[in-house]
């Protein structure tokens, strides 16, 4: 038996008589219990969400023409500026098209100056009455066609630069270029069902997360209303998936109107800076909503115990008698204390160690937690001072 094993049964043993001591009058002496009183006190809790990261814009990049890609001007995961220049399509095609819209233009506006030469030498016969009405006329008309055919020509011309244009992708916002599934060769078009990328604007990114039907409820009961539930709201934490807190808090500013029938759950969205581009769109993390409360009713966590979805006390009445009782806390906690909401009220005595070792309606005897310290500590001094020589 190492030392471990036997300061084990001794302390057992040491238990045993202690339970096993009678008076002089012959009865079971009563057990000490540590009690303590209930008291009120000020606390800051947190409540911890997971969230989806996005982008505060992602834009998806499609192809307006047709062709294959000669040029792919950046790489997945670049910041990238508007109006810089993303993918290069073969524009082979769309210059032909342009000069051949082009040499149209050119080939209406001869006609019209043809015209104009005639109409002029038809006026003057028209004049000198050496015409008729009707031919002046129709000159006049000729003329008049030409020219539509010549907005016309220019409309096509017009079409045919911007579809050259289409053949230098860019982005359209400041951001970050997200997956490239297509590389140079690849033949793209505006029918095709997937981008050619995305770009995210990162500068603001937002945190979305969820929050249930009955939290949001009594936030808005407590405030007033929704709208003023979200200005009440203190600056949020971002954890991050390494375990550490982004450097810059979020703020929340919006809560959804629809509740999620599958979940009974709100979405709610914290907005985040992200000046050094470390948030990326997609990614996870972890909301920290900080709440200071005053006058919180504080249990020992070690003074409770569960039987399924329930939580209960021992209560020491008058007669030191010791009464189960069950209390409602809240889900969030500092690791040491429960805040209870119902079942106990501030002077209430409670049984604050070994409550696993009582019954319900057990006679105590309360001592404070300094003297329940004190014993536990001079018994294992008493232990040290029995320790056998050689034993571990």
């Amino acid at each position: 038996m190492n030392i471990k094993s036997f300061a084990l049964a001794l302390s057992c043993g040491l238990l045993l008589c202690s339970c096993g001591q009678k008076g002089q009058n012959g009865q079971t002496a009563e057990q000490e219990f540590a009690v303590d009183v209930v008291k009120t006190a000020s606390t800051s809790l947190t409540q911890s969400y997971p969230a989806t990261l996005k982008g505060q814009e992602v834009t998806d990049i499609a192809a307006k023409v047709s062709g294959h890609i000669v040029k792919v001007y950046v790489q997945e995961g670049a910041t990238v500026h508007k109006g810089q220049a993303l993918f290069a399509i073969d524009p082979t095609q769309y210059q032909a098209a342009v000069q051949q819209a082009a040499a149209a233009v050119k080939v209406v506006q001869t006609s019209i100056a043809t015209q104009k030469l005639t109409l002029e030498n038809k006026k003057m016969l028209h004049d000198k009455q050496i015409i008729a009405d009707y031919d002046y006329q129709l000159a006049q008309n000729q003329l008049a066609t030409l020219e539509a055919q010549l907005a016309q020509a220019q409309a096509a011309y017009n079409a045919a630069k911007d579809q050259l244009s289409f053949c230098t992708v860019t982005s359209p916002a400041n951001g970050v270029i997200g997956e490239i599934p297509f590389r140079v060769g690849s033949l793209v078009g505006p029918s095709l069902p997937t981008p050619l990328t995305t770009v995210a604007s990162t500068s603001t990114m937002f945190a979305y997360f969820s929050m249930s039907e009955k939290a949001l409820l009594e936030m808005s009961r407590q405030h007033g209303s929704k709208d003023a539930a979200v200005k009440s709201f203190p600056n949020v934490q971002l954890k991050l998936v390494d375990g550490t807190i982004y450097d810059y808090p979020g703020h929340i500013q919006a809560i959804s109107g629809v509740i999620q029938s599958a979940t009974g759950s709100v979405q709610i969205r914290a907005d985040f800076q992200n000046p050094q581009n470390i948030l990326r769109s997609g990614g996870t993390a972890t909301i920290i909503i900080p709440t200071q409360m005053s006058n919180a009713l504080m249990v020992p966590q070690k003074a409770t115990w569960a039987v399924q979805d329930k939580r209960f006390v021992y209560i020491v009445d008058k007669e030191n008698v010791a009464r189960t009782t069950e209390i409602t806390v809240m889900s969030e906690h500092d690791g040491t204390n429960y805040v209870v909401t119902s079942g106990l009220k501030e002077g209430d005595r409670i049984v604050i160690e070994g409550v696993a070792k009582l019954k319900d309606g057990t006679k105590i005897k309360p001592i404070t937690a300094a003297q329940s310290a004190a014993k536990q500590k001079k018994a294992q001094q008493h232990m040290a001072e029995k320790k056998m020589p050689g034993q571990d």
